[in-house]
């Protein structure tokens, strides 16, 4: 099981911020794919284009990565200050 935690505009679309998956192993590439499969507003908020970072178990990540069981992953939109 893996826990995702969504922020911005994909906790619009799983309005409790978070959920656990069963995770028969992959990377965050194979994640992300999965995802896009739920819908359109999933597969256009998840386009490569699109601005957002991963995080697992709390460190950001630069490239993919195999996911493990019990992994927390969190994606994030792009931060602004002000």
């Amino acid at each position: 099981m893996i826990t995702i935690t969504y922020f911005g505009r994909l906790k619009d679309l799983c309005p409790s911020g978070c959920e656990t998956l069963g995770w028969p192993g992959g990377s965050t590439e194979d994640l992300l794919n999965q995802l896009r499969q739920r819908g359109p507003e999933w597969h256009a908020a998840l386009q490569p284009e699109q601005v957002f970072r991963i995080a697992v178990n709390h460190h950001l990540l630069n490239e993919p990565k195999q996911l493990e069981d019990g992994d927390e992953i969190a994606i994030l939109p792009p931060v602004t200050g002000g």
